[in-house]
């Protein structure tokens, strides 16, 4: 069960480290080319949810956030025991999603700074949290597909 902590604990470290970086040495606005018209990063902020979505929500994301929290805990005590995969994504949902957490908290905003274009398609700028919920929730829809498949092949 630590090790899911410490796996939470690391995405919070990293995603709060590269966030003060951002802020300390960047100007809002200020882009950084890394890989030509695929990557660069920007200093952006945001003051809804993924996407931009709900604007000036913040208090519907801090309640929202905190019963996530309590049933990403829960569920790692309860659903996932002797379940790597779920476990893993929990852990990465819950490291990112206190990440992002802080942000709203202290800062009144998420910041954001990964942006990448895909064919020609700026993808919307986001951050360490960010990409830790993403792959979570897409590590949670493989763990039930997984569970699934086996409950029909008993």
């Amino acid at each position: 069960m630590v090790r899911y902590y410490l796996l939470a604990l690391f995405v919070l470290i990293t995603d709060q480290l590269t966030k003060w970086l951002i802020v300390r040495n960047m100007e809002l606005g200020e882009q950084v080319t890394i890989i030509e018209n695929l990557f660069y990063i920007q200093s952006h902020r945001n003051r809804g949810a993924a996407f931009g979505i709900l604007q000036g929500q913040m208090w519907l994301f801090i309640i929202v956030t905190i019963v996530v929290m309590i049933a990403v805990i829960y569920y790692l005590h309860t659903e996932a025991i002797g379940n790597d995969l779920l476990s893993t994504s929990l852990a990465l949902i819950l490291g990112g999603a206190v990440g992002n957490f802080i942000d709203r908290l202290f800062r009144g905003e998420v910041v954001d700074f990964l942006d990448f274009y895909i064919i020609n398609y700026d993808f919307p700028i986001f951050n360490i949290a960010d990409s830790a919920l993403v792959i979570g929730v897409g590590l949670i829809a493989i763990a039930f597909l997984l569970e699934g498949r086996t409950s029909k092949e008993n």
